[in-house]
């Protein structure tokens, strides 16, 4: 019988993102919570014996050295491993939309090859080597929706006294992408805002703070603005997620969603209080 598994890879949502400051290196303090959807790709391993790693693009087509690749490369670095893995990756969570998709299938893939090759490798491990692939794959590694601080390197899962309710969200993903570097380096980026605690975010975690990134990228994407009018037409107070260009909102009526403009990707998702592969590590937190 042949060694392979089926895996989801969920995308996220930034529930506010607070700029507090910048480095002396550049690079920019946040504060922002990390919140799971049920937007998900889906991920298939198929053992290889001989080492090789290769991938298939059940979808559309993927940069050669994607995240899935990388991610694979780095565990049999860090690891010595000598078996290898095909790939497939059926993509459906949008790319530049702020909803860490890549991210995400980095993260499922060192989980299912973790696993698929007999590993055995405690979440710490795990995490260290996502931290160097990308700041957004130590998220989905921690297995829970979580308070993010730093660079994006503190993770603090949210424990039950602030776990969030459940929720339905209306997501919209505009035709057009955003690169994250030119928001950070926006002269006009706020990076002065004042430091939030977890308590006063889980007194109405679904209204709570803002996004600073948001007016840059209004600005450098004007079809934020349209999707933030079109889910204001439903009755929706739309906010954009990350750096964008995807917007979301909390729905809590039936919200028709079928008149989108053809171009833009719209899902009514749900939130999840677990990863689907939360239980595939061996340790129960990331240490920020």
């Amino acid at each position: 019988m042949r060694a392979l598994y089926d895996v989801p890879a969920p995308a996220k949502l930034n529930l506010f993102l607070h700029v507090t400051g910048r480095r002396p290196d550049g690079y920019h303090l946040l504060q922002s919570v990390f919140m799971l959807i049920d937007w998900c790709d889906t991920l298939h391993f198929e053992l290889r014996a001989d080492g090789a790693i290769s991938r298939e693009d059940l979808t559309q087509p993927l940069p050669a050295d994607d995240l899935v690749v990388r991610a694979a490369r780095a565990l049999q670095a860090a690891t010595g491993c000598g078996l290898g893995a095909h790939i497939g990756v059926h993509k459906r969570v949008p790319a530049q939309a702020g909803m860490g998709g890549g991210s995400s299938d980095a993260a499922s893939t060192l989980l299912a090859l973790n696993r698929l090759w007999g590993l055995g490798l405690p979440r710490a491990r795990l995490h260290a080597i996502g931290l160097g692939l990308g700041a957004d794959v130590p998220f989905f590694l921690c297995g829970r929706n979580a308070w993010v601080e730093g660079i994006g390197d503190i993770i603090r899962p949210l424990d039950l006294e602030h776990q969030l309710p459940d929720a339905s969200f209306a997501v919209v993903k505009p035709a057009a992408g955003l690169d994250t570097k030119a928001i950070f380096s926006h002269p006009s980026l706020k990076r002065d805002s004042s430091c939030a605690t977890i308590q006063s975010f889980a007194a109405m975690p679904y209204q709570f703070g803002s996004n600073d990134l948001q007016p840059v990228a209004q600005a450098l994407c004007p079809e934020i603005d349209q999707a933030i009018d079109w889910l204001a037409s439903k009755g929706l107070r739309g906010r954009m997620t990350g750096s964008g260009s995807a917007v979301f909102a909390q729905a809590t009526h039936a919200v028709d969603l079928h008149d989108a403009p053809a171009a833009w990707q719209v899902k009514m998702c749900e939130n999840l209080g677990l990863h689907p592969l939360s239980d595939w590590a061996l340790d129960e937190r990331i240490k920020g």
